[in-house]
């Protein structure tokens, strides 16, 4: 599985989105550098630009492909793990399954219902239209528009250095196979009842038609050490339009791991 790494000191593994690539957390880098030794570990899913997909055909074998690909990576070393939307999914997974070495769980929009029927999400929103973003996005402006709340020039181009790659890279024909069984086996938290009692931080979108904010804090009994915040002017790409608050409070998160460490 490939890996792109930054820093040195205590392993963070970070799980982009369905259909994108690690460059889609890459925005996140601020928060580390200002939180001191963390070793970032970006992998690319099965089906992303840098992963093959061979032989995974739905979500629980892409959970059980990272679980053993961090085993491979780490060994018995404690390591924190953070997951964007698909992602998060995963690292609510990682974390319970492997719960005696991690650290802290962090998901940004992540996915808390898998059946998007199932899910309770509010309706479309368009807080803000930027005419300018047309020019610049030319044939990607309905990819960007597609989850776009708050429009703007800075959040166009970092659709197009952070998410356009990923996109335009992805494996369609695994991705198919993969969302043709989305769920995972179960649920992390009803497999694992016990709270999860490691610093945990889970942050949504107020305007996030697609996976919302009510389903992730259905489950704040579970996580007794947690942060939960649903973010105004925040849609599904909230990592783009509230990214200082999102580097804000994932640089928290660190901290409390620390104190908790």
């Amino acid at each position: 599985m490939f890996a792109h790494e930054i820093g040195s000191g205590t392993p963070v593994v970070l799980l982009h989105g369905f259909g994108l690539d690690h460059r889609s957390l890459l925005p996140l880098e601020p928060a580390f550098e200002r939180a001191g030794p963390w070793r970032r570990i970006y992998l690319d899913l099965p089906g992303a630009t840098g992963t093959r997909a061979a032989g995974v055909n739905g979500t629980q074998q892409v959970a059980d492909a990272v679980v053993d690909e961090i085993r491979a990576r780490l060994g018995d070393e404690p390591f924190a793990v953070l997951g964007g939307s698909f992602g998060g999914m995963i690292a609510r997974y990682v974390a319970h399954e492997c719960r005696p070495r991690v650290l802290g769980l962090a998901t940004v929009a992540g996915v808390f219902v898998a059946a998007h029927a199932g899910r309770t999400v509010p309706p479309r929103a368009v807080l803000r239209e930027e005419p300018e973003i047309v020019p610049l996005l030319g044939a990607a402006v309905d990819a960007y528009r597609e989850d776009a709340v708050v429009e703007s020039v800075a959040d166009a181009h970092g659709f197009l250095r952070y998410l356009l790659p990923g996109l335009d890279g992805a494996d369609q024909r695994a991705l198919a196979r993969i969302a043709e069984r989305y769920s995972l086996d179960r649920e992390p938290e009803d497999a694992h009842p016990e709270p999860f009692r490691h610093p945990t931080l889970h942050v949504t979108g107020r305007q996030d038609h697609v996976v919302g904010y009510s389903d992730a804090w259905r489950r704040i009994e579970h996580y007794p050490r947690a942060s939960f915040a649903a973010l105004d002017a925040a849609g599904h790409n909230l990592l783009f339009e509230q990214r200082e608050l999102c580097c804000a409070l994932v640089g928290d998160w660190l901290a409390r791991i620390r104190r908790a460490g």
